[in-house]
């Protein structure tokens, strides 16, 4: 063979590596951009379903003392329950939130004024539990002091008003100003007729933490993984990533009309 065959079939074999050389890195920057794609949505994911909420690691917050004290009206196991609409509605909604949690307030946000619509035309009642995992992960009190509060309100009889007057005001995850009751007696401000003698002393005093606490220890138990918690009629719907609110109405209106 001539040394120009050779060098001929070199270069060939040269030209040949190269291109499987740009193959290889192209393959490489396909698959980097495929996992990056995947990481930012299951980290979009997390930001929405509350996962980092969910991360129930050793309870940093302060445990309560004294009696458990139900808020006036409560129902369920345990009187766990605050119910909002009428016992008569044919779907249940159960809800397990926390007021610190900002995954909630995107729920509340996004479901609140279809919430409000099936409760009040009596397709569909709603049971609020009340947790404290912001406490409990990073610290703090808010969760408690708010979920007292909004037991208070229940007492008052305007659990949801105050509820939504919560959720708009929501402070940062990592800001625990929820934690001054003056700042929530503040907020009553915005409910009519909240803002009494009789609910200033029960936030004051503290007369529903114990039962925040118990409704806290029953969604441990209860194996659940994260706030907000949303069921109904006993099927987790939160965790269906096709849920709307448009589909939630629907799914209340087929059981509505039996």
């Amino acid at each position: 063979m001539s040394e120009k065959n050779r060098e001929g079939k070199r270069t060939a074999r040269e030209r040949l590596a190269v291109e499987r050389e740009k193959q290889k890195s192209a393959e490489k920057r396909r698959r980097a951009l495929i996992v990056g794609a995947s990481v930012v949505c299951v980290l979009g994911l997390a930001a929405v379903i509350g996962v980092v909420a969910a991360n129930s690691g050793k309870d940093k917050g302060t445990k309560s003392s004294g009696p458990v004290v139900a808020p006036s009206g409560a129902q369920g196991k345990d009187s766990l329950a605050i119910p909002v609409g009428k016992d008569s509605a044919k779907s249940t909604l159960t809800i397990w939130e926390d007021f610190r949690c900002p995954a909630c307030q995107a729920f509340e946000t996004t479901y609140r004024s279809t919430i409000h619509e099936l409760t009040d035309s009596s397709q569909m009642r709603v049971e609020y539990h009340l947790v404290r995992l912001i406490d409990g992960n990073l610290g703090g009190t808010g969760s408690l002091r708010a979920g007292n509060a909004a037991a208070c309100a229940q007492d008052a009889g305007k659990f949801r008003d105050y509820h939504d007057v919560l959720y708009e005001n929501q402070p940062k995850e990592t800001d625990d100003a929820f934690a001054s009751n003056s700042k929530l007696i503040e907020l009553a401000g915005k409910v009519s007729g909240l803002d009494t003698a009789t609910f200033r002393t029960c936030v004051n005093k503290g007369n529903h933490d114990s039962w925040v606490d118990k409704s806290n220890a029953a969604f441990k138990a209860g194996g659940f993984t994260g706030t907000p918690t949303v069921i109904l009629n006993g099927k987790n719907i939160y965790a269906d990533q096709t849920m709307t609110p448009a589909k939630l109405k629907q799914l209340v209106q087929q059981a509505d009309k039996g």
